[in-house]
């Protein structure tokens, strides 16, 4: 397996599809990053030179990738609950933050249904 990012990418696959196992990169912005590169995308990541990974990584290094995006992303929602905004309210109470329908559905968010026992007189 070869580290890139700090991710061990499946040597199998093309290379294209294993920078997608990377947080951050999508396979549009893996396709730009293999162009700036100058490899081919058709090459599987058991075929590439140290060279050529040496290329992948100097162009990851550009983008935020990995750690520094998990860890920007939860500092933004951190601070959309310190100022108590309303998408930071419905972080800090678990509910569905963009404007989803919370009667019926939004189980993945608010949890398990706990329903209580109706007493029998």
């Amino acid at each position: 397996m070869a580290r890139i990012a700090g991710i061990d990418v499946p040597r199998e696959k093309r290379v294209v599809i294993s920078l997608t196992y990377v947080f951050g990169i999508g396979k549009t912005t893996a396709q730009k990053i293999i162009k700036e590169a100058n490899v081919s995308e058709s090459t599987r990541v058991r075929d590439l030179t140290d060279d050529e990974l040496g290329r992948i990584r100097e162009v990851i290094d550009g983008y935020k990738v990995e750690g520094d995006l998990r860890r920007e992303r939860n500092l933004n929602i951190k601070r959309l609950m310190e100022i108590s905004s309303y998408r930071g309210i419905r972080h800090r109470r678990g509910l569905p933050v963009r404007g989803q329908n919370t009667k019926n559905n939004a189980r993945t968010r608010k949890g398990p249904v706990k329903t209580v026992a109706n007493k029998k007189k």
